[in-house]
């Protein structure tokens, strides 16, 4: 596997993120979709990387959004269905975590669901040191979402 950054005008990325934001519309409430378009990705303060196979079959994606000097925010964590299960998540999640360390971020945050279909998603995060806490950066209290963060 190798991670690139950006390829947000590929073909597959763009069909890869309108999947994820179906997969978001089909787990949640209109008013509680946190997930960006394409559009959204492109703004200077995210960094988003796209995961290649064999072949340069698209895995999965995710993203990094500076929220301050200290904190960044995982956004767009996507792995292609076809790729399921196989630790492409947690590649992305260390690649993420790995360039959070460069940036000297003290603290990476995140927003997910909190409905069943997020279980595997919170998992991950957990495993990784992750813990639950409270809304963070412009986000509010709401029964669809978890906020997830973790001390660099």
């Amino acid at each position: 596997m190798h991670i690139r950054t950006g390829e947000l005008d590929h073909p597959e990325v763009i069909a890869l993120l309108r999947e994820h934001l179906r997969g978001m519309a089909e787990l949640s409430p209109p008013e509680s979709i946190h997930a960006l378009d394409l559009d959204g990705l492109k703004h200077p303060d995210i960094t988003f990387w796209s995961a290649w196979g064999e072949g340069d079959d698209l895995l999965g994606c995710g993203a990094l959004k500076r929220l301050d000097d200290g904190h960044g925010e995982i956004k767009s964590m996507r792995t292609a269905s076809a790729h399921r299960r196989r630790g492409i998540a947690a590649a992305m999640l260390e690649h993420i975590l790995g360039e959070a360390g460069r940036r000297k971020y003290r603290r990476l945050s995140l927003e997910t669901g909190s409905m069943d279909g997020f279980e595997p998603a919170r998992s991950l995060y957990a495993r990784y040191g992750f813990d639950y806490c409270g809304p963070f950066a412009g986000y509010r209290d709401d029964p669809n979402s978890v906020f997830m963060s973790k001390a660099l």
